[in-house]
């Protein structure tokens, strides 16, 4: 038996190969999003200066800022390092007062400085992060203990990739060796 080349069959191996690729290539890290304060939220005596320190920051993750409701406290964006360390409100980037919290991305490189304008600063009521881009891929940990599954899992995808390359060889006539 035959095969005969349509028009379309290279435009489908094409697609196949694209979608073989695709399925191989290692998922982009999602972004994060951390609730400042952890389970003390945005409210005082919460030391700030050492909150951010551990974690990192990531162009598109989210800063949420949780606080009480009744207008007690606010989350203001400064512009810099001077406007932090004076909590000076007077011009800033974001300003944000209403309902229970505020939710902020990160979506530049850099350092962000957030304060409460209502006085709360000057106890220590502001947090400063600095932002990184996000790794092109995770940070791979200590290779786990192989297993049954994932060697099979492992087999199975070139053994798959090994039969598309081989009828892509054969419809187009060339010769292809695994």
């Amino acid at each position: 038996m035959a095969v005969t080349l349509t028009p379309d069959l290279p435009l489908l191996l094409l697609l196949l190969g694209t979608l073989l690729l695709l399925a191989a290539a290692p998922a982009p890290s999602a972004a994060e999003k951390f609730v400042v304060g952890d389970k003390k939220n945005w409210a005082p005596n919460v030391n700030y200066t050492t909150w951010p320190d551990q974690y990192r920051f990531h162009v598109g993750d989210w800063l949420q800022f949780n606080y009480a409701r009744g207008g007690m406290y606010d989350v203001v964006q400064v512009a810099n390092e001077a406007a932090y360390e004076k909590c000076d409100p007077t011009n800033p980037v974001v300003s944000y007062d209403r309902g229970r919290g505020y939710v902020f991305q990160l979506n530049h490189t850099g350092r962000y400085y957030f304060i409460c304008s209502r006085g709360y600063c000057w106890g220590g009521m502001k947090v400063t992060v600095l932002v990184e881009d996000r790794p092109a891929r995770p940070p791979y940990a200590a290779a786990p203990a192989p297993n049954a599954a994932a060697h099979h899992a492992g087999v199975a995808s070139w053994a798959l990739a090994a039969a598309a390359a081989s009828l892509c060889a054969a419809v187009l006539g060339l010769p292809f060796a695994v």
